[in-house]
């Protein structure tokens, strides 16, 4: 008993271990802080002087001192600092804050064409323009990717057919320190890379070429041409293609073997706003629980900044789901993205003796023969003669708790469902141990198809493994396959809400719903280096598609699709595009029936925002809530920035601009945004909101309210009719909620304004929770 103790009080040491070092890793820095100094105005010869002056102090002390200067988007730089002088120069004049330099982490062909299934199966109408057929494909936009760079030779990126690049467009293609030549072209207009000199001034050979696989990944999930013939060693094979083809890619690589450095990320901000992209896309962020406030956080700073310049900044939601509050990159001027499966399944068969076959998942190339001719033990049958290691230990496969003589030539069956080793560490074990085969019992990593390249591997879920132990326990000599894994299309139901998709509320506020909407990003087909051994099959060539799951593959899906729409609508701004996407969203499945998550419950808006995005209803949306910077500049002053502050992070504040002397969390809920959250509701009290709408389909039409509202919750619209003419393109709304009794937990329903050809929906959400339970919450996550 004793011995089992102590192993339970190491493994919570090295959980406890694991978790300082993530805090601490996101903090973490080479001596570097970065100096943001707000907005940069080229008629404020002050404030560039003021920066000027830092920075020359710091390079007549040290030549090497300033890291990255900031000076298209935004003022600022970043720099190696000691600690003195960082907290020197935050009290320097236009200096809004000093901070280290973050790590932050990713958040790591057939997604399309579900999407546009998706649409045909929900509308009911004639075809809408701009689907499919009729679509703008992006011709001409310019979407840039915050990633780990890009592998330029793949198809995907291949500019045939494509037009000279746009005169907007004043980007660069930075030459290589490698020995490798990069090139850009007409697809891949632009590529910079973010590698810096070290202390001793010492620059390593740096290029914009991806040796991690991610950015290519995302790029041409984003962007990618048409590829024919496309697939994962014969898996989803079919054409991979971006949700926006037609579109320029621009990379910068912000993101090294070590993480995501804040510095770089910003400096890529203030290149992408001078160089020219439509829309920028970042599949990186923070952990869940680690966030910071506005000027702490990279993200949020260059996407502030960028979305005033008109770019649109799409971000992944983060890995952190299925625990509440988890989403990241909340910010009211980020489209923030969770991440749903689609409808094919990558199935990995199991047969057992007698010829019984169990369905599991994962991808799996391996050679076992069909017939059931292998032994097959489960790992708590195999455990260490060790007296340290006990039976649940070795149940769970940890490492060293497998015994070599009991487990060799044989089919391994471990449980993932402890939490304490990764899926990796526990297949290590058994290959170890001479294992041949290895069965994991784990209903979520069922849902992500996990990939085992050539050895013979399953994942199963836990009604399966029932069997698979009964069988075990029933039979003197156990025998079983694992047969290569094989697709399967037109899987249901789909979408299904991926278990590590982060979810709502947002951490700091239960007035914004986050995440705003949800795309696919499970088992996504995209292009991947052609050098990259680590994915590739024993005795086959290198893969040049791969599959990989994450918010991070999701992301870029919506990042394509806000392409689409400023292709065929260039003048709107980043918040009317967000609107057509969110507004034209589809909360139902291939089932007809609404969206699960993959435990079988009806997905809320802290799971979907406001639905699947569609890239063909966005393209037509009817009406769109613009949100604008007078919005986001009253948000400020609800977290709690004040008017001299937020002159200095924005050029564009009025001159009567002031922050109302009770600003708090509530007034978010009045931002113009295409949903609605309100908070801290009382029994039998009221709560009111307004928006406003602009008209961007026919110009004269009449559009009728309908309400759908939980039972306990009173919801009104007035008025319940917006007639639209000529001169009235923009018209508001107020919505009442009226709670009959306290609700014990969070309420969701949705306002739907229609006239018979669009439909513009808005998800609501009425919380009971208060300010005081948010900030202990930002208090939590902020130490």
């Amino acid at each position: 008993m004793k011995d089992i103790v102590l192993f339970f009080c190491f493994l919570l040491f090295l959980l406890s271990l694991l978790r300082e070092t993530n805090a601490v890793s996101q903090e973490k820095n080479n001596g570097v802080y970065i100096v943001y100094m707000g907005a940069a105005d080229s008629s404020n010869d002050g404030s560039k002087n003021q920066q000027a002056e830092l920075m020359s102090s710091l390079i007549k002390r040290k030549k090497d001192a300033v890291v990255h200067s900031y000076n298209n988007g935004f003022s600022g730089f970043a720099a190696r600092l000691s600690e003195a002088e960082a907290k020197s120069i935050a009290q320097k004049p236009g200096v809004i804050s000093v901070f280290p330099d973050p790590i932050l982490q990713l958040h790591t062909t057939r997604s399309w064409d579900f999407l546009q299934y998706q649409t045909e199966v929900e509308s009911s109408s004639a075809p809408i323009s701009g689907s499919d057929n009729a679509s703008p494909k992006g011709v001409d936009t310019i979407i840039g990717i915050l990633d780990t760079g890009i592998w330029p030779e793949s198809e995907s990126f291949s500019d045939n057919d494509m037009s000279e690049v746009p005169s907007k467009w004043k980007g660069t293609c930075m030459e290589s320190h490698d020995s490798i030549s990069f090139k850009c072209n007409k697809k891949l207009v632009g590529a910079r890379f973010y590698d810096d000199s070290d202390e001793d001034g010492v620059r390593p050979s740096g290029s914009a070429r991806d040796d991690n696989g991610h950015g290519t990944h995302v790029a041409s999930t984003a962007a990618g041409s048409l590829i024919s013939g496309a697939s994962y060693y014969g898996l989803a094979s079919g054409t991979a293609k971006g949700g926006s083809p037609g579109s320029r890619i621009a990379m910068y690589r912000v993101c090294t073997a070590d993480g995501c450095h804040g510095s770089a990320i910003m400096k890529a901000f203030d290149d992408a706003i001078a160089d020219g992209v439509d829309v920028l896309s970042l599949s990186l962020g923070s952990s869940s629980g680690l966030e910071v406030e506005f000027s702490r956080d990279p993200i949020a700073i260059g996407a502030f900044h960028a979305v005033e310049k008109g770019i649109l900044v799409s971000c992944s939601a983060g890995n952190d789901g299925p625990g509440p509050a988890t989403v990241v990159n909340v910010a009211p001027w980020i489209l923030t993205v969770a991440a749903t499966t689609i409808d094919r399944d990558f199935e990995t068969d199991i047969v057992l003796g007698g010829n019984k076959l169990i369905k599991g998942g994962g991808i799996s190339l391996g050679n076992l023969t069909r017939s059931p001719v292998y032994p097959l033990i489960s790992g708590d049958l195999a455990k260490s003669s060790n007296n340290v290691v006990m039976e649940k230990g070795a149940r769970y496969c940890y490492p060293n708790s497998l015994d070599e003589t009991k487990v060799k030539g044989k089919i391994v069956l471990c449980d993932n469902r402890d939490g304490y080793f990764s899926l990796t560490e526990k297949l290590t074990e058994v290959k170890k141990k001479g294992g041949i085969g290895f069965i994991l019992i784990d209903d979520n990593a069922r849902t992500v198809a996990p990939k085992f390249n050539s050895f013979p591997a399953a994942v199963v879920t836990e009604k399966d493994s029932n069997e698979i132990l009964s069988y075990i326990n029933s039979t003197k000599k156990p025998v079983a396959s694992v047969l290569p894994t094989v697709t399967i299309a037109n899987y249901k139901p789909a979408p299904l809400v991926a278990y590590f998709s982060s979810r709502g509320p947002t951490y700091n506020t239960h007035n914004l719903l986050k995440p705003d909407i949800t795309a696919p990003g499970v088992a996504i087909l995209a292009a991947w280096p052609g050098n990259d051994t680590t994915e590739a099959v024993a005795g086959q060539a290198l893969p040049l598609y791969n599959i990989i799951s994450g918010t991070s593959m999701s992301c870029p899906h919506v990042s394509g699709i806000a392409a689409l729409v400023k292709a065929q609508n260039p003048s709107w701004s980043p918040s009317a595009i967000r609107s057509a996407i969110m507004t034209s969203a589809l909360q139902t499945n291939n089932l007809k029936a609404p969206i699960t998550t993959v435990s079988g419950s009806v997905a809320t808006p802290y799971d979907i925002g406001a639905g699947e995005a569609s890239p063909s209803l966005a393209l037509n949306p009817g009406l769109v809530y613009e949100t604008n910077t007078a919005d986001y500049l009253q948000y400020l002053c609800s977290v709690g920035y004040d008017k001299s502050k937020i002159k200095l992070i924005s050029n564009t504040v009025p001159d009567d601009f002031s922050c109302p002397t009770n600003s708090s969390s509530e007034s978010v809920s009045q931002m113009n945004y295409p949903s609605i959250a309100v908070s801290n509701i009382k029994e039998n009290e009221i709560k009111k909101v307004t928006r406003t709408v602009t008209n961007v389909g026919q110009e004269d039409a009449t559009y009728t309210a309908s309400i759908k509202a939980p039972v306990g919750l009173e919801v009104q619209v007035t008025p319940n009719k917006l007639v639209f003419t000529n001169n009235s393109k923009k018209l508001s709304y107020e919505m009442s909620f009226k709670a009959s009794s306290k609700p014990k937990e969070d309420l969701f329903g949705s306002i739907t304004w229609t006239n018979g050809k669009y439909k513009v929906r808005s998800p609501f959400v009425v919380s009971t929770n208060s300010q005081g339970e948010h900030s202990k919450t930002a208090d939590r996550r902020s130490n």
